[in-house]
């Protein structure tokens, strides 16, 4: 018999297992429903998922925020006159793709021979390369440019190509920095550049990075609520900052006299490639600086030759000022007290503690007095004149001058410079301008209390700065000590103007016709990187410096150049071609800006911003010549500047808005064409003086990248 096992063990009761397993289905349903409900009402009561804030991410989501742009200040010269501002450039750019449309109409470039005749009038590149760039190489391109010609152009050139209408042309707006004067004191101004992509403009150099707190702006913003396509969505509120614009720094500077300065000093760089140039007008009675410039500077405009130096030399670089501190030397014995002027010495040389000091006259001038060391520029008789007074004495009056501590002119890096002072030998060397280094602004403080009655005036570049918020910062002339008295001063004058007088003066080479000029020159020896000093008849650091008139100081002129490549003239000869004219020009405006009455000359009107028929017609009827430079019908910048006084007949160049070409130069003199090159901001070798006589560029060419020669002959 067999046995069955019954199966009801493991299956009994399957309707209720079922009704447990749906019962705990339901369960956990409503517990994960139950869980979603306490997680939304958290959710809704908290407002945070997370910690994230949902409210914020909504906004965030739908806010537009637009920065709203502030302007950077101005700087100015002393008459307002616009020194650097806020601009924008455009770059232009083709597109090439046949798909782009606007609308219904085509945005590509459909007739490529008619766009590049239309913007080779205005850009400074040639039709024929134009067309190449529109007619690329490599298949499916979308977009083209056309290189440095086709970036940084105006507001203005931008206008002009718009109203072309070629499809397919558009620009690329980019903050920049306007320096419409290019080189124009370039290193003292300085440069604002953008630091990161999209940023605004940060001062990096001179003026613009000392007071950048000062020019920069504040942006604003405009915030609003808009769907995914852009369009505001109803009841949502905008809110509005309002940019706060920059402040205004007004210089020193008299645009007039910078901008001929500059004239000088490129035709000195251009004929005798010094390594260094420097050279600063001061007003002899309130310090201010009314044109500073150095070799070599660079174009603020176009940014060309910024690499070959970021310093300013007249503030950041340090040198032994040679024989110009013999200045110094003088005025301290004769404060002191320890001047004899009638004492006799033997010239020539000197040992002492530590070596020889030998003339710059080999064997000296046998033995003469005291009275003659100074405009002989003799050396040996300074040591003698230093040890008269001891070298706690004249350490004491450098100390007075405030050598070896920044005069706190209002211009980034400005050095200390350097006292050699711990051996008898250090000490009796800079008596003649070794031993000690300088700068050129220490220079021009310690000869202010010559020109200025024994009281030093600190150095002004700036006369006023209006901040953003209105309020104005006033600097007005500092007297910053009186190392000697006024009877002190009035010796040591008339000592210079021995110099420049006396036929045996070093400073002959100086002597203007009808100015009551003081004057002393200087050789400084250059130290080399080996030990000792450099040798040469150009390895040194020339210098001249100048007040007039002497009997009534109005203007303190220092010129210094280090070592010219090419010394085909004596070096007195070099340094007068800028000091002579400069002084000159100096003269004929008086204190207050105005120039004194002359028949011959006249004042340049503005007309920059005018339309060029009705700039000639201005320019002729105020008695002068017109050149104008570039295509276009509307003066962007002038030369001579506005409100400067021009020998009648002289010619005033307009650079106009359209695309830049070669006059005809034939006739015109070399101060003609430096302010043509100086316009453009383009490289030629300039050859012989006079006038000219022949150009490698013809008339009409335009104007790239190229150098040219200009030729010149005397007439």
């Amino acid at each position: 018999m067999k046995l069955f096992k019954s199966k009801r063990s493991t299956n009994a009761h399957p309707a209720r297992n079922r009704k447990l397993f749906g019962i705990g289905l339901i369960g956990f349903t409503l517990l994960i429903l139950g869980g979603f409900v306490l997680r939304f009402s958290f959710v809704a009561t908290v407002g945070e998922v997370d910690s994230n804030n949902l409210a914020k991410q909504r906004q965030k989501q739908y806010r537009t925020d637009t920065v709203l742009q502030a302007q950077r200040g101005a700087i100015l010269d002393r008459t307002g006159n616009v020194i650097a501002e806020d601009s924008n450039t455009y770059t232009i750019y083709a597109i090439l793709d046949k798909q782009n449309k606007n609308g219904d109409k085509p945005d590509y470039v459909t007739d490529k021979a008619k766009t590049a005749k239309v913007l080779s009038r205005y850009l400074a590149i040639s039709e024929d390369k134009i067309l190449a760039r529109l007619n690329p190489t490599k298949k499916h391109v979308f977009q083209v440019e056309f290189g440095t010609p086709g970036t940084k152009l105006s507001l203005a050139i931008k206008k002009q190509i718009d109203a072309e209408k070629l499809p397919g042309i558009h620009f690329r707006e980019t903050p920049s920095r306007l320096y419409p004067n290019g080189v124009f004191a370039s290193h003292v101004i300085g440069i604002a550049q953008a630091q990161d992509k999209g940023s605004g403009l940060t001062g990096v150099m001179g003026l613009e990075k000392q007071f950048n707190t000062v020019l920069a702006g504040d942006n604003g913003y405009r915030r609003s609520e808009t769907d995914a396509y852009g369009y505001k969505l109803p009841n949502a509120k905008t809110k509005l900052k309002t940019p706060v614009n920059g402040g205004t720094v007004y210089t020193t500077l008299d645009s007039g006299l910078q901008s001929y300065l500059e004239t000088l000093m490129t035709d000195v760089q251009t004929k005798y490639e010094p390594k260094g140039l420097t050279a600063v007008l001061m007003s002899a009675k309130t310090g201010k600086i009314l044109a500073a410039s150095q070799r070599p500077t660079f174009d603020a405009s176009t940014g060309e030759g910024l690499g070959d130096m970021w310093r300013d030399s007249l503030v950041e670089d340090n040198y032994e000022p040679g024989s110009v501190m013999k200045i110094v030397t003088l005025a301290s014995a004769i404060q002191s007290g320890k001047y004899h002027p009638n004492e006799y010495y033997q010239s020539g040389s000197v040992k002492l503690d530590g070596g020889t000091v030998n003339d710059w006259r080999t064997g000296g001038w046998g033995s003469i007095p005291l009275s003659k060391a100074f405009p002989l520029s003799s050396n040996v008789g300074m040591v003698k004149i230093e040890q008269e007074m001891g070298a706690g004495v004249w350490k004491s009056y450098l100390d007075k001058f405030k050598f070896g501590q920044k005069t706190g002119i209002t211009l980034p890096g400005e050095t200390n410079g350097r006292i050699s002072f711990a051996q008898p030998l250090d000490q009796a060397i800079t008596s003649f301008g070794q031993g000690i280094e300088v700068n050129v602004m220490q220079m021009m403080q310690a000869i202010s209390a010559v020109s200025n009655d024994g009281k030093m005036l600190k150095p002004q570049i700036v006369s006023k700065v209006v901040h953003k918020n209105g309020k104005e910062t006033v600097y007005k002339p500092e007297v910053v000590g009186q190392p000697i008295s006024k009877e002190t001063a009035a010796q040591v004058i008339d000592a210079m103007r021995h110099v420049v007088n006396d036929e045996d003066g070093t400073g002959v080479a100086y002597k203007m016709p009808g100015v009551d000029l003081a004057v002393k020159t200087g050789t400084g020896q250059i130290a080399s990187a080996q030990g000792g000093y450099l040798t040469g008849d150009s390895n040194y650091i020339f210098s001249v410096a100048g007040i007039a008139p002497a009997s009534d100081p109005k203007y303190v002129l220092y010129v210094t150049m280090k070592q010219p490549q090419k010394m085909t003239e004596p070096a007195e000869t070099i340094l007068a071609s800028i000091f002579k004219p400069m002084m000159q020009r100096a003269l004929d405006t008086t204190a207050n800006g105005t120039v004194s009455k002359d028949t011959n000359t006249a004042d340049v009107p503005a007309v920059t911003n005018a339309v060029l028929t009705t700039a000639q017609d201005t320019v002729k009827k105020a008695g002068f010549d017109v050149a104008t430079i570039g295509t276009g019908n509307k003066v962007v910048q002038q030369l001579p500047a506005s409100g400067t006084k021009a020998l009648r007949d002289s010619r005033v160049l307009l650079l106009t808005n359209g695309a830049m070409t070669m006059p005809d130069l034939t006739g015109w003199s070399k101060s003609d064409v430096l302010k043509f090159v100086q316009l453009t901001g383009k490289k030629f070798k300039l050859v012989g003086d006079g006038f000219v006589v022949r150009q490698s560029i013809a008339k009409g060419t335009l104007l790239g990248d190229t150098s040219g020669t200009i030729e010149f002959k005397q007439q």
